[in-house]
């Protein structure tokens, strides 16, 4: 299965991780890329301007986007980030009264998922809509915000 990141990914941001009795995270990082998948898919696809349009369906096209445009590398820090905070820290975490020390990290890291994850939006998500194996400017969809996009 896909993945934006491995474990080498995630070592470069906790390299300690591996000590806690887990020693591998393949099924957590397809979780992930899952949970991307469909963040794009409610908060930028229906935006962007790829989709098919039919005027006989209120919201626009009902395609969803093909994850293999996509530019995987372009997702791997937010990956990071997301496996972190949602799959391995509360794996980790006794989630007591008083946060422990993976508490902490695991909403440090769910707040630089959604920063980094904003961040995308706002930079454009590369998908190569042509297929034609390079992304050009106009392949690059920026989310807009508080603007009307004609």
């Amino acid at each position: 299965m896909p993945t934006f990141a491995s474990d080498t990914d995630l070592l470069e941001y906790e390299p300690d991780i591996q000590n806690f009795g887990i020693r591998e995270f393949d099924s957590d990082h397809e979780k992930t890329y899952d949970d991307i998948i469909r963040l794009l898919n409610i908060k930028w696809w229906r935006k962007a301007d790829y989709g098919s349009y039919d005027i006989t369906i209120a919201g626009g096209s009902q395609e969803r986007l093909t994850n293999s445009k996509l530019t995987a590398s372009q997702f791997t820090r937010a990956a990071v980030y997301h496996v972190l905070a949602h799959y391995i820290y509360p794996k980790l975490t006794k989630m007591e009264e008083t946060p422990d020390t993976f508490e902490r990290k695991m909403l440090y890291y769910k707040q630089k998922f959604e920063e980094e994850f904003d961040l995308i939006l706002r930079v454009g998500v590369e998908y190569d809509a042509d297929s034609s194996g390079t992304i050009s400017e106009s392949e690059r969809q920026a989310f807009h915000f508080n603007r009307l996009v004609r």
